[in-house]
């Protein structure tokens, strides 16, 4: 179940019927225990249990579907930044060096299934009930629920928190939609988008150094949504430059010309690798303004374009 975006002349949704949550900046996943062992999934559906071995302690919850998000805590706060050294890892071992280095925290926000009950038709007040009475496990904990949005929202922002998610009372989970039971407002604007082409850095170095980003609208087109620089370490750059070796490709993928000044050595690829953008906000053409890349997703999911 996603949540639907406030629009920017609108503000939460307040009153006695909602309750409030922090919206986390991780990387949502489901805890699954109904074949007896358990299997971590992403958004996308890909099994990423090896990847967050620190989480095994789930599957002492039986019978159990969970929500919530995989965070990463840097200078007291949850960093995307730093969560996605993790995301991606195919060796087990590495994944268990890391676990050790930089364990993540899951924060649990729902549970769709209990010992094989299907919770999904109860609405909120009554999963979120049944889910304060579960004891989690290490590296494991119940996402705060909070019912003053307003102060909430107030507090998230001097802490440097992404936001707020507000959810209706008498919500049932309706998996795959995005939903107006569920409403999100972030202080700053994030989004995953896919990786159209790289620019290498003016040094002469050829080592990437920007990326052209874009999103797919509902035909699958392509839309350009900007170029972006800020946020790319040498690490990342390292591991973007891996992953989008094997995707290239000879002419642009995106659905319109871009503007030559981004299109200048430009290395075009297909779509299949996504990062997480943060930004200030959107052009009248569908440009993100400001953008920093926070790191790649676990998944090759993106944003839908939006008019």
């Amino acid at each position: 179940m996603l949540a639907t975006a406030v629009a920017a002349d609108q503000r939460l949704p307040l009153g006695p019927d909602w309750a409030y949550e922090v919206k986390w900046d991780g990387v949502r996943m489901l805890a699954d225990t109904r074949a007896g062992v358990l299997q971590l999934w992403s958004r996308s559906g890909r099994d990423i249990t090896m990847v967050y071995p620190e989480l095994a302690g789930l599957e002492t919850i039986q019978g159990a579907v969970l929500d919530g998000e995989v965070i990463s805590i840097h200078d007291g706060r949850p960093s995307f930044e730093a969560l996605s050294e993790r995301m991606g890892v195919t060796d087990a071992h590495h994944a268990l060096v890391l676990a050790g280095r930089s364990p993540v925290m899951y924060m649990v926000f729902d549970v769709l299934m209990l010992y094989g009950v299907d919770l999904t038709r109860h609405p909120y007040a009554e999963r979120r009930a049944t889910l304060e009475r579960l004891t989690l496990p290490e590296r494991c904990s119940l996402s705060p629920r909070y019912e003053d949005g307003a102060a909430l929202w107030e507090a998230t922002r001097e802490h440097g928190v992404e936001g707020v998610v507000a959810k209706r009372l008498s919500s049932t989970y309706q998996a795959g939609r995005r939903s107006p039971d569920w409403v999100k407002a972030a202080h700053r604007h994030h989004r995953a988008a896919t990786v159209c082409a790289w620019r290498p850095a003016s040094t002469g170095s050829g080592r990437l150094a920007s990326l052209l980003l874009g999103a797919p609208d509902a035909e699958g087109r392509i839309h350009f949504l900007g170029r972006a620089g800020s946020g790319i370490g040498s690490r990342l750059a390292a591991e973007l430059t891996r992953r989008l070796g094997p995707l290239a490709r000879p002419d642009s993928p995106f659905a319109e010309p871009v503007p030559a000044v981004d299109a200048r050595e430009a290395h075009w690829c297909e779509p299949g690798v996504s990062v997480e953008v943060l930004y200030r906000e959107r052009t009248s053409a569908g440009r993100l303004r400001h953008p920093v890349v926070l790191g790649i997703r676990d998944d090759d999911t993106a944003d839908p374009w939006e008019e």
